[in-house]
């Protein structure tokens, strides 16, 4: 396999002999949040903060299990992984100090990745800041670096953390997500982002917070992308490149007022504090905290909670050994006392919020909304890092992340635009993850509520499920379109992340194996990928996923893999659905030469699905029916291409047993490789049409229909 990837002047993905790439793949793996020795998910509190002592060797499978997870993933057709890594993984120990075991674990485990055939890219993976801050990413001694005692949050709410929850079953929905609007999120994601406007007296070792931070994230990644291209296996551009953060925060930049919860503050669920209860609490002070529950039309107050009635700090003490990690603390940031307080943003003698409107603008005076922090903040950063990439591997693709759901600022007019860059939204259908359940009944236009398209979200709502699909297409065009406006036609658009819960309607295909909602919520979404054509990574694959615990990270169950599908008691349980199955599983087994494929997966129907690997020629648009297991792909063939080389469709043995199949094309010859679970299509150029239909149970002809118009050239096999 020819690894060196271009990309044209549109946007397009290039192999080695010109043909255009689909990159459709997922995330491997969201084992890799957590370390592996002590084993601890996030709903086991045992050895949970002893951080600094932790091996994330192992993730995300064993070494002796990767074969076996690969050509599951192969099998159903991904050509692409999206990588996971964290922060944490590298420099877990203390600053400077890198674990080597574990980039050596990294690099047999992207050499195996590579023998499948996989394209890779390398994703810096974080949630909420940190595991200690209830999500994934940075190591335990950036909190203390920030001056904060992760062991308090769980009295002062600076965080909601499963691991410190006291029953970790009850654990309440999607609340790790509210981190972001809690105490240790807001003063990690400013200082690093703006320290030096900020908090211009957290200075450590010399230099400010913000600066301290940053050049650790880029060193450690740096020092790890150096040692992965030290060996010879991926000097090939094997690794198309490297990601930006995973889902940047503001934290408190353009905040145009503490004392109110903010206008970007869409996920309120559980106790809700303002940004200066926040404070409040951090200082241990007893506050009494808005209830808060997420309903179908967003989040709605409850009632109130007493939090911290102990008055326990979220701050570390005066008496704080603060050589544990070798930095010196500037004398005028002292310890025990709140940030805020040592730059007079409130007054702890009264209580009193003094400046409401201290993260509204710079230092200069200009104001900070939702644009001016990306522009100044965050594209500052970006430029470090892709800097910092290109440093070590110049022809690396740059996958740029924005902030979630935010239109990108524009990089081709503030000059931040780089040669083989890609833009990579993520997008989640909020009400099905949120409520864990799918209403094919209605949803909502969230993005075009988000840009202003309604005027009440009232009007946002769409009824019935053909509505819904479509919806859920026209927002993923929105981001797309947002993205060309950005970038520039020449800067292609993957969905790094997109996906659904398995856990919905309370476990009910756990207990029943009726998968049918699953199938139906997660087909609505691949709908709306192959209608805006754009390339993606589903989340997500979990190696140790369980029913009882999901991928054992904050009760998120999104894996498209579990090890409780396996096998029960009584042997092999399937996943598929008996309602929507297109054949049963036994017919499959028996006709099927490798069962890696489906043992193990969930709702494996909606997207073990044909698509186009790679085509000769630009896509114009392409799709896949599960119902009628009809495949359709409109396409213009490049001129002059030499004609020896095949356009290659996926054609999954799932929907298309013994290669029963009735093809319709334009023009040219076609063969399938059953073993490869591929169709090559020789076609002529201009524009050319395909279309693969399954053939079902005794059915053996389908009628033939002028399916194209114009002369027709179309030929028919069975």
């Amino acid at each position: 396999m020819s690894w060196k990837v271009e990309i044209d002047s549109s946007g397009n993905f290039r192999d080695p002999e010109k043909r255009v790439i689909t990159l459709r793949g997922i995330n491997l793996a969201a084992d890799s949040k957590l370390p592996a020795l002590p084993d601890v998910p996030s709903h086991v509190r045992d050895d949970f903060f002893d951080g600094d002592n932790v091996s994330f060797v192992g993730r995300p499978f064993a070494i002796d299990k990767a074969d076996e997870h690969l050509a599951r993933i192969k099998s159903w057709g991904f050509n692409t992984i999206r990588y996971i890594f964290c922060w944490e993984a590298i420099e877990h120990a203390g600053p400077g100090k890198y674990d080597d075991d574990f980039i050596d674990s990294t690099i047999e485990i992207l050499t195996r990745i590579k023998k499948f055939g996989f394209y890779v890219f390398m994703d810096p993976h974080q949630d909420v800041w940190s595991r200690f801050s209830g999500g994934s990413g940075a190591p335990m001694w950036t909190l203390y670096a920030a001056g904060l005692n992760p062991e308090s949050f769980a009295a002062n709410e600076a965080a909601i953390v499963q691991n410190t929850w006291p029953d970790p079953y009850s654990f309440p929905r999607m609340t790790w997500a509210t981190n972001y609007d809690r105490l240790a999120c807001l003063v990690l994601f400013t200082m690093f982002w703006g320290g030096n406007d900020f908090f211009p007296k957290a200075i450590i070792d010399g230099k400010n917070i913000q600066d301290y931070l940053q050049e650790h994230y880029l060193q450690a990644i740096k020092y790890f992308a150096k040692r992965i291209y030290m060996s010879e296996e991926f000097d090939d551009g094997s690794i198309l490149g490297w990601e930006s953060m995973n889902e940047p925060f503001r934290g408190l930049i353009g905040n145009t007022d503490l004392s109110i919860h903010p206008e970007y503050e869409k996920l309120k669920s559980y106790t809700s504090p303002t940004p200066f209860e926040a404070i409040l609490l951090g200082s241990g002070r007893t506050v009494e905290v808005p209830l808060f529950e997420f309903g179908s039309l967003g989040p709605y107050k409850t009632g109130s909670q007493i939090v911290n009635p102990d008055g326990v700090s979220a701050w570390l003490s005066p008496d704080y050994d603060d050589s544990r990690y070798g930095w010196t603390r500037d004398s005028g940031w002292k310890l025990g006392e709140c940030i805020f307080a040592q730059h007079k943003i409130w007054d702890p003698k009264t209580d009193t919020l003094l400046l409401k409107d201290y993260f509204a603008a710079d230092p200069k005076g200009t104001p900070l909304d939702g644009d001016r922090w990306t522009t100044k903040y965050f594209l500052n950063h970006w430029l470090k890092y892709a800097d910092t990439i290109r440093s070590i591997e110049q022809d690396a693709i740059l996958f740029c992340q924005t902030p979630v759901l935010a239109p990108p600022p524009n990089f081709k007019a503030l000059g931040a635009l780089k040669p083989r860059m890609v833009f990579t939204p993520h997008y989640y259908d909020g009400l099905t993850l949120i409520r864990k359940h799918w209403s094919s009944f209605w949803n909502v236009d969230v993005v075009g509520v988000l840009r202003g398209k309604y005027w009440s979200p009232v009007f946002a709502l769409k009824f019935g499920e053909n509505a819904i699909r479509n919806c859920l297409r026209n927002q993923l065009q929105t981001l797309k379109d947002e993205g060309i406006e950005s970038f520039g036609q020449g800067v292609p658009c993957l969905m790094s992340e997109i996906g659904i819960p398995f856990d919905m309607n309370d476990k009910k295909a756990y207990s029943n194996g009726d998968y049918s909602t699953q199938i139906r919520a997660l087909d609505a979404n691949i709908f709306a990928l192959e209608g805006a054509n754009l390339h993606h990574t589903f989340w997500v694959y979990s190696a140790t996923n369980s029913h009882k615990w999901g991928d054992r990270w904050n009760g998120e169950d999104l894996s498209f893999f579990s090890e409780s599908d396996l096998r029960n008691s009584e042997g092999t349980q399937f996943s598929f659905s008996s309602t929507s199955s297109l054949f049963s599983a036994k017919r499959y087994f028996e006709t099927s030469s490798d069962v890696t494929d489906t043992v193990g997966a969930r709702a494996v129907e909606a997207f073990a699905r044909a698509f186009p690997l790679v085509t000769v020629g630009i896509p114009q648009s392409y799709s896949f029916d599960i119902k009628t297991a009809t495949f359709k792909l409109e396409l213009y063939g490049d001129g002059g291409s030499d004609d020896s080389l095949p356009t290659e469709i996926f054609v999954p043995d799932f929907h298309y047993p013994n290669g029963d199949v009735q093809i319709a094309i334009t023009s040219g010859r076609w063969e399938l490789d059953r073993s490869r679970q591929v169709l090559y299509w020789w076609h002529e150029p201009g524009k050319q049409q395909i279309e693969i239909v399954g053939i079902r149970g005794e059915q053996k002809t389908v009628p033939a229909k002028d399916y194209f118009h114009g002369p027709r050239t179309c030929s028919w096999w069975c």
